[in-house]
């Protein structure tokens, strides 16, 4: 599976579990510690951990496990090292909170056919 692939089949789980506002940005040009970020926010806490959740299952039956986790049961923030695709997961406020599109601005947005963007 490509990075792409990943990040594609990450945001199509995402848009599944009704992430609200999915972003990918490719941070390949940018930075060297991952190709992609994949950005959603869910509008409850308990939302959070379940999007984060069912990135984590659905993966692991695909034999890809993540690097890392972070705030899988917060229901604030959760993050998914997947490491050439990062997942962050946001409760809408955190998001507004840390804007990381706005730090990585100068990231081309990357569509895919079929996901809840």
């Amino acid at each position: 599976m490509t990075t792409r692939m990943l990040a594609k089949e990450i945001a199509k789980i995402a848009s599944d579990h009704k992430a609200l506002d999915i972003k990918v940005l490719d941070l390949r040009k940018l930075t060297s510690f991952t190709e992609f970020f994949v950005i959603c926010s869910g509008a409850s806490d308990r939302q959070v951990s379940a999007i984060a959740d069912a990135i984590h299952c659905e993966l692991k039956k695909k034999g890809k496990l993540p690097l890392g986790d972070e705030g899988m049961k917060s229901g604030l923030w959760a993050l998914l090292d997947y490491g050439d695709v990062v997942t962050h997961v946001f409760y809408q406020t955190e998001r507004e909170h840390y804007q990381l599109e706005k730090l990585w601005f100068d990231a081309p947005r990357v569509a895919f056919k079929g996901i809840n963007a």
